[in-house]
């Protein structure tokens, strides 16, 4: 089969995997359980059907008081949810399989586009990339939940490319295509708009774009080629920023939910033991002190978090070694699903041995290509930055579908060992014996 058809074969197991997860999760809410995301973006599309706005019928985590607005959660997911109930009904499933269909379709293609950037000579890496994400446990699981995983993941993989190609055009000296600025700053604010935890990377990845041209053109140029998408990802953030404003008349970037993660994740109740399930009680009195504007409370959560890091430096030190435990973990634990346990052991687990060996194999190179130099300063700066923070093994997950390109590279590399050894038993085991005549 040529390269396009073996592409189309392994988009289509994909989608068929995510589907049969799907039909599996069924109608409820909670399947899988622990996955409780899903009740608020269940709530936030029904209200929003229902003409109530972001808000919610009682009291909800981790502080917004009945009938008032939240910015706590994802604006544009839980308009992606609403959009499917207006057409199929509140029904859940309906939700789990239109986005099974997208991720299914959409995310091996984005690895396939991706490792095609990356690794521009090795056609066949590309093909092995999109296979092993199709078939990667945790992306078929949290493809059928009603969570910002895979949107986010898709949009992510989107923006890494297209930075490689605008990358290329700077280093090289040549003009930035208009269309490529505009494409990567559509994908960095929609990913944004799913989850603002993308924005500590938006920085780094401009000033790795202006180190791209270095020699190559002028400082004015880069910049001025690179404004376009800056000013698209603010555009996409402004409205959300407005509304803030306007429900809470406080500054709010776009989601209220920074101070709280701060707070809860280095709350002393972890001492130095990170506890990723834990939940941080709120401080005494903040709801009645803020009156529910989660603005405020954000802020002074913050703040709160912030204290408690300079408040003991060296147990935030020790807690935040313990989160490396919380965001690779792999191994089967007895505090998850047995759903859970098979999809991480049998995902990131069997991957791993890949995985490490495929970056071996990048970092002995001679000289780091561009791409694989990009790829590794995200796995970087995004784990350490969860690691620093909020650490769980979902929030790994854009992690591990980068990180699909090295042991997709490390499959390619044993495979050709492989071979050459079975060529030369073979050449060996062909000498013959003379005849008798």
């Amino acid at each position: 089969m040529t390269d396009r058809k073996w592409l189309w074969a392994v988009l289509a197991v994909s989608v068929l995997l995510r589907v049969g997860v799907a039909l599996y999760l069924g109608n409820m809410v909670d399947a899988p359980p622990l996955l409780t995301d899903q009740r608020s973006y269940h709530a936030l599309g029904q209200r929003l059907l229902a003409g109530y706005g972001f808000s919610f019928d009682t009291g909800w985590y981790p502080f917004t008081p009945a009938d008032t607005p939240t910015a706590h959660w994802s604006f544009l997911y839980s308009l992606f949810v609403a959009t499917i109930y207006a057409l199929f009904g509140a029904n859940p499933l309906a939700v789990r399989l239109v986005q099974a269909v997208l991720g299914g379709l959409l995310l091996p293609w984005m690895v396939y586009r991706l490792a095609r950037q990356s690794f521009p000579d090795r056609a066949a890496l590309a093909l092995v990339a999109a296979g092993l994400a199709a078939g990667y446990g945790y992306l078929v699981l949290y493809a059928a939940t009603l969570m910002t995983e895979t949107l986010f993941i898709i949009l992510l993989l989107w923006s890494l490319e297209t930075s490689l190609r605008i990358g290329q055009h700077l280093h090289s000296g040549e003009k930035v295509p208009a269309r490529e600025t505009l494409l990567l700053g559509l994908c960095l604010g929609l990913a944004t708009l799913i989850r603002q935890s993308i924005l500590p990377w938006l920085p780094v990845l401009f000033l790795w774009l202006v180190w791209q041209a270095r020699g190559s053109q002028s400082l004015v140029r880069t910049v001025r080629a690179l404004v376009p998408s800056g000013l698209i990802v603010l555009s996409l953030i402004l409205p959300w920023t407005i509304r803030n404003y306007h429900v809470y008349g406080q500054f709010l970037l776009l989601n209220s939910n920074t101070g709280y993660a701060m707070y809860a994740a280095q709350h002393p109740m972890h001492g130095v033991q990170f506890s990723e399930f834990a939940t941080a009680p709120l401080p005494e009195g903040i709801l009645e002190d803020f009156g529910g504007n989660e603005a405020q409370m954000d802020r002074a959560l913050l703040r709160r978090g912030i204290q408690f890091i300079l408040d003991d430096p060296w147990r935030y030190l020790l807690l935040s070694l313990s989160r490396v435990r919380a965001y690779f973990e792999f191994w089967p634990t007895p505090d998850t699903s047995l759903l859970h346990n098979l999809g991480r052991t049998g995902s990131f687990g069997l991957s791993l041995p890949f995985m490490v060996y495929g970056l071996i194999l990048v970092l002995r190179e001679r000289n780091l290509r561009q791409g694989n130099a990009l790829l590794l300063l995200f796995l970087v700066f995004y784990s350490g930055l969860h690691i620093l923070t909020w650490a769980m093994v979902r929030y790994r997950l854009p992690v591990d579908a980068v990180c699909l390109l090295f042991a997709a590279l490390a499959v390619q590399d044993l495979y050709g060992r492989g071979r050459s050894w079975l060529a030369r038993r073979g050449t060996s085991g062909s000498t013959r014996v003379p005849a008798e005549h």
